[in-house]
């Protein structure tokens, strides 16, 4: 299965490496890292994400630290086990490396999948109306990813009324948000979540009768080199 056909969870990516590419793990033998990458906003503002690539892709691409990064992926979730707990993690995973892109949107993200929490609704201090939801994207070998979003006004309107287990497409950016955790009285530990912000939102019965290609603009490109059917099973496995 080529990656240019898996519609449900598309992200293109650019910015700049902000950290040294560090081992994270092997499967069937091929070894996969991970780094950072600063993605500038419209409003000057950055994202700084985590990003997941195999060495196969690594081999021959300049991808030192203050780099310009520009691909395809995916938006994985995994779990970590810290300090005896189980945490939610997250990464860009690769599956293809571009061309300059800097003309095209640097960040853009499109999800399909199931609720699988009950929508959490409030308001700002401001009257400002927020929405978090879970959603999770099925993939290959009956794997699924586990992806927090959070919509804003209307479409956090749109979010709240729906329940676990409704189909939902959407499209927006990952960004990062730093956070206080308690962790005494006395201790504060500064943490960073990572989620999609919901630019737009659809809910649907039936896939067949939702072209997402149709509903949503999503910056996507033709694959640069077919992937072969040994390097989807390894991608597929991480």
């Amino acid at each position: 299965m080529n990656y240019v056909t898996e519609k449900n969870n598309k992200v293109c990516l650019t910015g700049e490496i902000v950290s040294d590419a560090r081992f994270s793990h092997e499967v069937y033998g091929e070894g996969f890292y991970e780094f950072f990458v600063r993605v500038m906003r419209l409003s000057g503002q950055a994202d700084i994400l985590p990003v997941t690539i195999s060495e196969r892709l690594i081999a021959g691409a300049d991808l030192e630290k203050g780099k310009t990064i520009c691909a395809l992926g995916q938006f994985r979730s995994y779990n970590k086990i810290e300090e005896g707990k189980s945490r939610l993690m997250l990464t860009v995973f690769v599956r293809e490396l571009l061309e300059d892109t800097t003309d095209k949107n640097p960040n853009s993200i499109l999800l399909s999948g199931y609720i699988c929490k009950p929508p959490v609704y409030r308001t700002t201090p401001f009257n400002r109306e927020i929405a978090d939801v879970l959603i999770a994207v099925n993939r290959a070998y009956n794997k699924s990813d586990y992806i927090p979003c959070i919509a804003w006004g209307r479409n956090a309107r749109f979010v709240k009324n729906l329940g676990v287990g409704d189909r939902v497409a959407v499209s927006g950016r990952i960004q990062s948000r730093e956070y206080q955790k308690k962790l005494s009285e006395t201790d504060v530990k500064t943490m960073t979540a990572y989620e999609v912000s919901v630019s737009k939102l659809a809910a649907f019965e039936a896939g067949e009768d939702f072209d997402i290609d149709s509903e949503f603009e999503l910056y996507s490109l033709p694959s640069s080199r077919p992937t072969t059917e040994t390097e989807n099973s390894v991608a597929e496995s991480v």
